[in-house]
Order: C-alpha cells, then structure tokens, then sequence
C-alpha cells in the first residue's frame, strides 16, 4: 500500500457529540463505521424511546437485549465493583436532578431523596436479560468509550491498518498514520478557549479525558460541573480539574477517567 496516501475522513453528530472518522478505506468501509455509531446510539441512548436502555428504565422485571447492551452492562458491573462505586450508571436519578441548561442547583432534601436510587448492586444480567430492580441507568459516562472500541474492531475486520475514531474528544487510534509517524492527539486545557495542555503522540491507544470544564455553570461564586459523584449527589468535589487515561481498550478508558476524576489525585495514583 502506498503508505502516504490520503485518509478518507467524514464528520456526522452522533451520541449527542461531533464524531469524526478518518481511515485508509473507501466511503463504504468508513459508512459502515458510522452505522455502528448510529447502532450503539439506538441501543444505548437513555432519551431514545424504544433503545434498550430506555426500555430497561421503564420496565419493572427481567428485559432481553442487545449483545452490545449486555456487554456494557457487564462492564459497567466490573468497573463500579473495581472502583467501588466511584463509577456508578445507576445515579441517573440525581444527574436528571442537575440541570446544566437552566443552571438550576438542586434542594439537598431532592438530592438525598434521589440517592435512595442510586444502587449499583441492584443490576441484576441472566442470560440475554437484565434487571435493574426498579432503578435508572445512563450510560453517558462509558458509552463513547465503547463505541470507539466497537469503530477499531470493524476496522480490523474490514483489514484497516490505519485508523482514528474520534468523539467528541475521545479518540481512539488503530495503528500510525498512514506515513508511519504516531498520530497526534491534543489534550485540551481545563482553562478552556482553544488552549492545549500538550500533544499526545500514540498509536493503537484510546485517549480519553474526562473533565469539569466540559459542562458547568456558577451559582453565588461556586462552580458546578457535570461529573456527579454517586456517593454525594452533588458534582465531584475533588482536586482534580481534568483526568485522561491512555489504554488499549476505549471502555476501560472512559469509564477510569470519570471515576479517577472523583476519587482524587491520591487514590487515582494509587489505583
């Protein structure tokens, strides 16, 4: 292959994000990436009536679903276990209760209401099903992580070499450039504007970054962010300012990032 060919890049908004594609293949092979992007978004998108994560929101019992869906489900499970709880899809209820657009702080009577919600341990997966024993999920915190892994797995099948899905900011890479060098990756500053903490070089890595710059709103003098603690209701109130993870596995990426964000810098190294 020519190894200084040009990439074949598209840019569609999915997963409520600008998620890019960029490959050394044809406009049906990056298609085929995009339609499984769109895919994982209608099974996994709480707000998506009919999606299995709606569904398993609405239903009290057992509910069959996707493969993609009981896969995410699992790990979901692992990574709240191993981070004990500092993770948690199940704190729905109180994220719903944090309202970015109108820039509304929640009573602390409404917020310790919907911490009663909040149980990781009531998942319940058997076979194809799931129970979440009355309580809510979202899976914002883990889904784009997924669904980048999910991209380089058909590029491999599809015998891709060269390869970068990227969501919003989260990117994941599959090999080098197409000219060999590593591909570039910039972490974005938590002071915002068009400022850049640094340059990642990487190849065959996700990186993925979680941080309380990307939503928030002040209210008399205090700065609310979007990544809530389960434990407290109320977003983290840790040391941190912006947390990325470089691994091989976009889901385990995403989903330490949000949690290493909430922990601290002490127990994130020591994790």
């Amino acid at each position: 292959q020519d190894e200084n060919k040009a990439l074949n890049s598209e840019t569609r908004f999915l997963l409520d994000t600008a998620c890019t594609v960029s490959a050394d293949c044809d406009d049906e092979t990056l298609s085929g990436a995009f339609a499984v992007c769109e895919e994982l978004e209608k099974l996994l998108s709480r707000t998506v009536k009919g999606s299995d994560v709606y569904r398993l929101n609405e239903t009290d019992g057992f509910v069959s679903v996707s493969d993609d869906t009981l896969r995410l489900l699992e790990k979901s499970v692992y990574y709240e276990n191993l981070t004990d709880g500092k993770f948690d899809i199940t704190v729905c209820p109180v994220s719903e209760l944090w309202d970015f657009k109108n820039q509304i702080v929640p009573s602390r009577s409404e917020i310790a209401e919907a911490l009663k919600s909040v149980d990781y341990h009531s998942i319940e997966i058997k076979e194809n099903t799931a129970n979440l024993h009355g309580k809510k999920i979202d899976l914002g915190g883990i889904a784009k992580g997924y669904t980048s892994s999910r991209v380089m797995q058909i590029f491999k099948e599809y015998g891709i070499e060269h390869g970068m899905v990227n969501l919003g900011g989260n990117v994941q890479t599959l090999g080098t450039k197409t000219d060999g060098t590593a591909w570039r990756v910039a972490i974005q500053s938590p002071q915002g504007g068009n400022q850049y903490l640094g340059i990642l070089e990487t190849s065959d890595q996700a990186v993925i970054t979680s941080g309380g710059y990307e939503r928030y709103f002040e209210e008399n003098g205090v700065t609310y962010h979007h990544i809530i603690d389960p434990k407290t209701g109320y977003p983290s109130d840790s040391d941190l300012t912006s947390v990325t993870i470089v691994c091989a596995d976009g889901t385990k990426a995403d989903a330490l990032s949000t949690s290493f964000f909430v922990m601290g810098l002490q127990k994130a190294e020591s994790f």
